[in-house]
């Protein structure tokens, strides 16, 4: 049946949504397929939905193309499996909690892992069962601290997530990879430019991680390359590679000196270069000065946990980074009342001497691995007014670790290869993990191996952002009239306008309509008789059927006009051969 515009439920706007950040938003609201309900959550429109259903058609089809079975779990989840396996905390204010009436504890599921878990020891016990792949289209629920961009990071948002269950890691592998080929069919029929990049686990932990990132200007997650040996990593996972230990045999001993008025890198760079010139000859950089950031860590159950930061002086901290890297801990600033707290802690002068379990701060000090074994720093005394010159890492101090919550810049050195890395940004369209056993062991997943010996399953995860599928394609399909979906996806082959007030184009455009209905393609019919040309024109053009079909003046001479959305180009159609013109120009013949 086709899709009318003088009844079609919708509503085209002229003027940008205010609250529109990135062009996705603006169109999908402006050409009537999405509606804003309240901050991340939203209404799909018909058209919308239209889209959605197909992009789900494509996930779904893939998926069992690869032997997994499709089930459906609820939304409403029970507060147990979750504390077993330590998320009902972990996911902190992350989540949708509710009770019922008689007090029982329930979430809106953000993710599935443990019913995925739960629903294989229900009902498999032998190594016979497996290998088992199985999957689901459902809705997800998170409380997104700041939602934006339209249905690119709301509140309520569709996934599919599968999950393989294999007796080995072997097993694993395999699933892993059969799922991974699935994703490349997948975004390369969604019709978007993707990379696949290395990735953090984060809360859904496991081992091997990546991601698919739809390449996007306005992209939230900023990812690295390396044009020469082809390395790929979202910037959490960027490992800095170790420099090799420095030869200090020839570094003066460390030594305080007075550097008034120098609580920032920059003055104290200023005041190296006039008071302490380098014996080299060169000038001081940021880069010679190690900075000590302190941030507080909040873990799941409210403990704060002080946590300082040793990095180079002209680097800055990735909060996302940090944030991948202490997990599931959030991160806070280290307040005014945090330093009255810590009274070691000389403020725009701290230095390593007071940083530590067993130091007087009792703060974990953490370094970044530039801060290697002989490499000399200029950093604080701890007493105000004061630095500490020719500090030697490994000889005058130590720390507690490692850690990797430095900003990664163009030109680093790639963790391959060596060669300088380049920087761009994506939307995350997926994200696979090899999850290993961590969810099994928490919900006691075991089957009986060959030898009857009760084996823990380890699993696989596979997430696809479908809603947000709609809003990437979207990103990469636009111009400044509108939407230009791909023909895989567009709620419509073809968009019919019918102009002008002469009963015969009415007539006509519902008879050309039904033809091709006849033929099997799927039609929007603009047959509103109060609507100008014009109006019909510019809504044609902002909701994006790739192919445009006008019936108006020509008709009467035996033509229609075709017009092709993406490239803009136009052509004549003969009366009567419209319907097979059509029909091959969509595909269809």
């Amino acid at each position: 049946m086709a899709m009318r515009m003088s009844s079609l439920f919708l509503r085209t706007l002229r003027e940008d949504p205010a609250d529109a950040e990135v062009p996705s938003h603006r169109l999908l609201v402006r050409a009537g397929y999405i509606r804003r309900v309240s901050p991340g959550i939203y209404t799909w429109l018909p058209l919308g939905l239209k889209v959605l259903r197909r992009v789900e058609t494509i996930v779904r089809e893939e998926m069992d193309a690869i032997g997994a079975q499709e089930l459906l779990f609820p939304a409403l989840l029970p507060r147990e499996p979750y504390e077993a396996s330590g998320r009902w905390d972990e996911y902190g204010e992350n989540v949708f909690r509710l009770k019922d009436r008689k007090g029982g504890d329930y979430l809106l599921g953000p993710t599935h892992e443990e019913m995925f878990t739960l629903a294989v020891k229900d009902l498999y016990s032998s190594y016979k069962d497996l290998p088992l792949s199985i999957y689901q289209i459902q809705t997800k629920y998170r409380d997104e601290a700041r939602p934006r961009a339209g249905v690119l990071r709301g509140r309520e948002f569709v996934m599919k997530d599968s999950y393989s269950f294999d007796l080995d890691d072997s097993g694993l592998d395999k699933s892993y990879q059969l799922h991974r080929d699935a994703y490349v069919r997948i975004f390369d029929r969604l019709g978007f430019h993707y990379v696949i990049v290395q990735a953090m686990a984060g809360a859904m932990g496991g081992s091997k991680s990546e991601e698919f990132l739809a390449t996007a200007e306005n992209g939230e997650d900023t990812y690295v390359r390396c044009p020469n040996c082809g390395y790929a990593a979202n910037v959490e996972a960027v490992r800095v590679p170790v420099p090799d230990a420095v030869d200090a045999s020839a570094v003066p001993a460390a030594h305080a000196e007075d550097t008034p008025d120098t609580p920032t890198i920059d003055s104290l760079v200023a005041h190296l270069e006039s008071a302490f010139p380098r014996s080299d000859g060169r000038a001081w950089t940021a880069a010679d000065t190690l900075k000590n950031v302190l941030v507080m860590l909040v873990h799941p159950d409210g403990t704060r946990e002080p946590l300082a930061i040793g990095l180079p002086g002209d680097r800055e901290v990735d909060e996302k980074r940090l944030g991948a890297q202490v997990e599931p801990a959030a991160v806070e600033a280290f307040v005014e009342a945090d330093f009255a707290a810590h009274p070691s802690l000389a403020k725009g002068y701290i230095g390593p001497g007071v940083l530590g379990s067993e130091k007087a701060s009792g703060i974990r000090y953490l370094l970044d691995p530039r801060v290697s074994e002989g490499t000399a720093w200029v950093t604080g005394a701890d007493t105000p007014g004061r630095h500490v010159l020719d500090l030697v890492a490994g000889r005058d101090f130590t720390a507690d670790g490692t850690i990797e919550a430095a900003e990664v810049r163009p030109g680093d050195a790639c963790p391959s290869c060596g060669h300088g890395l380049e920087a761009a940004r994506g939307i995350e369209m997926g994200h696979i993990f090899q999850l290993g056993t961590k969810y099994a062991e928490a919900l006691d997943l075991k089957v009986l191996d060959e030898h009857g010996k009760l084996r823990t399953v380890t699993m696989g995860s596979y997430g696809v952002g479908v809603s947000r599928a709609v809003a990437c394609v979207a990103e990469g399909n636009h111009d400044e009239l509108g939407l230009v979906w791909p023909r895989a996806l567009a709620p419509a082959d073809v968009h019919v306008v019918a102009t002008g007030k002469d009963e015969a184009v009415a007539i006509y455009a519902e008879e050309l309509t039904r033809e091709l209905e006849a033929r099997g393609a799927q039609v929007l019919l603009d047959d509103r008789r109060q609507a100008s040309p014009g109006v019909k024109f510019k809504d044609a053009e902002l909701i994006g059927v790739p192919t445009i079909v006008v019936v108006g003046r020509g008709l009467a001479d035996g033509t229609l006009e075709l017009k092709d959305r993406r490239s803009g180009e136009r052509r004549e159609l003969a009366v009567a051969t419209a319907v097979d013109d059509i029909l091959r120009e969509i595909g269809q013949a």
